[in-house]
């Protein structure tokens, strides 16, 4: 009696290769449009930062200037230092793609990659009348 057939490998082939595609081609999608990067101190949004690719810069905010981010040609953003014990900001790397994030939790702070044609909470729904 065999433990796996040949039909569950192709079955699984076949979930692989569905799997695979479905992530490239978010990726393509959601990798093409324009972002930014909202940079949050204790849950509020303190800075944002436009990921346009051909600007290189070095920056704090003003609520705690120990911990400095680099935005790099190419449209990426990273936390360059910090105060921290741990260093785990750092170690995220550099973050591009829409949906990515990093913290630095003993400062209290968040960074967000978000869609730079992102709609707030403020925008109006709909106009009547």
């Amino acid at each position: 009696m065999k433990f796996v057939k040949k039909t569950d490998l192709v079955i699984l082939a076949v979930a692989l290769v569905v799997c695979a595609a479905a992530w490239f081609s978010y990726q393509s999608i959601v990798g093409k449009k324009a972002a930014k990067a909202e940079i949050y101190y204790k849950s509020e949004l303190v800075d944002t930062v436009d990921l346009t690719a051909g600007v290189d810069k070095r920056f704090s905010i003003e609520q705690n200037k120990n911990v400095i981010f680099h935005v790099f040609k190419d449209g990426s953003i990273c936390f360059e230092e910090s105060n921290c014990p741990d260093k785990v900001c750092i170690h995220a790397g550099r973050l591009h793609t829409i949906g990515e994030s990093a913290a630095c939790l003993p400062n209290g702070i968040v960074m967000k990659i978000v869609a730079k044609d992102q709609r707030s909470s403020d925008d109006l729904d709909a106009v009547i009348g």
